[in-house]
């Protein structure tokens, strides 16, 4: 299932210390800052500057322009890329040429299918999938399912939500409206007694409560990340939901299917983010829960959190943004230190939730 520590790559090794993260929006700008405080050498790259003065060199160039972006990211050993999701198979492919450590934080099903191909042939570590969810819930949920001598069932639930809600959506856009669009009409791969399938977003909806506040979930897609691909043979029952305030998946299916604004995805999420801007009071729960039998005795095991917004890195951050951030700041920290493979395809579920938490940025998951 997961492939043991390399320490030998197109990278070498211990030396693995230049980063150019893609990307200065609020969640690349933190991860800039976590892996710059954690002693990396950093450079960030955007069309254009970022609002606030930063501590590393920043470069504005074309990244769209293929061979632009060769050129820079021949100068570095890793490349983090914090860009919408259709930019990241380009990306992914030209750092695979160089040879050198690529990291994400796409939730894209297609475009992790073609990272999983290259890592076939990389030299360097080809890590998609290092954010939230997919990211750090299957981390925990990886380490829920050690802990059990029999997993029967895996349930993987996050949302990112304002803390005070308005309207009927109950919601704002602190998120990729592109990423969140995707997600809703995408179809979500599970595991259901045993068996692999897909199924259609925004279904199956289930009630939930954190800190006593109600709560519903139901399927998207890209939050299982690979995890199907490892457990299929030891987990009869995994799939991955979206939280929401109670009635958001009515208004949504009805908005994308009645209205047929299914067919219009780029004006879709004009629409939403217009109606619901970002908001800087949000907070992300996090709801991870399996069942299985230890020493032959059925039990149930809970991760239960809400995390608020921080000041971090000399950042006032909304919560979607440093749990995003220090996600996969902590993952490219664990393979500086060596105790991650440095080749090939890096599944979420084979990173170490004790060793994830130790780390720098990791540590903000467990205060």
């Amino acid at each position: 299932m997961c492939s043991s520590v390399t320490r030998t790559s197109g990278v070498d090794g211990m030396s693995f210390s230049t980063v150019a993260v893609l990307g200065l929006g609020k969640v690349g700008l933190l991860a800039a800052t976590f892996l710059d405080e954690a002693g990396f050498e950093v450079v960030g790259i955007d069309q254009r500057p970022p609002r606030q003065a930063t501590a590393f060199p920043v470069r504005t160039c074309d990244i769209g322009d293929v061979a632009v972006l060769r050129a820079e990211l021949a100068q570095v050993e890793a490349v983090l890329s914090c860009l919408p999701y259709h930019l990241n198979r380009s990306i992914a492919e030209t750092a695979h040429a160089l040879g050198i450590h690529y990291f994400d934080l796409t939730e894209d099903v297609g475009t992790t299918q073609r990272i999983v191909e290259l890592s076939e042939t990389s030299a360097g570590l080809m890590a998609p999938q290092c954010g939230l969810a997919p990211g750090f819930v299957a981390i925990v949920a990886a380490s829920q399912i050690e802990s059990f001598d029999v997993c029967r069932s895996v349930r993987m639930r996050v949302g990112a939500l304002p803390q005070h809600p308005t309207g009927l959506l109950g919601y704002a856009f602190n998120w990729s409206p592109e990423g969140v669009v995707n997600e809703y009409l995408n179809d979500c791969e599970v595991l259901e007694e045993g068996v692999r399938k897909w199924v259609s977003a925004m279904e199956w909806r289930e009630t939930l409560y954190v800190d006593g506040t109600q709560l519903e979930a139901f399927t998207t897609s890209g939050g299982l990340g690979t995890m199907c691909d490892s457990y299929e043979d030891r987990v009869a029952n995994i799939d991955y939901k979206t939280i929401r305030y109670p009635g958001h998946m009515d208004l949504m299916n009805f908005f994308f299917h009645e209205l047929l604004m299914r067919e219009q995805r780029s004006l879709a999420g004009q629409i939403l983010t217009n109606a619901k801007p970002p908001v800087s009071d949000d907070v992300v729960f996090v709801h991870v829960s399996s069942e299985g039998h230890i020493n032959g005795q059925l039990r149930r095991v809970e991760f239960v959190r809400s995390y608020l917004p921080k000041h971090v890195g000399g950042i006032s951050s909304t919560a979607i943004a440093w749990t995003t951030a220090g996600s996969v700041a902590a993952v490219i920290e664990m393979v500086r230190k060596g105790s991650l493979p440095r080749n090939g395809l890096l599944k979420q579920e084979c990173i170490p939730f004790d060793a994830f938490l130790a780390t720098p940025t990791g540590r903000l998951f467990d205060e």
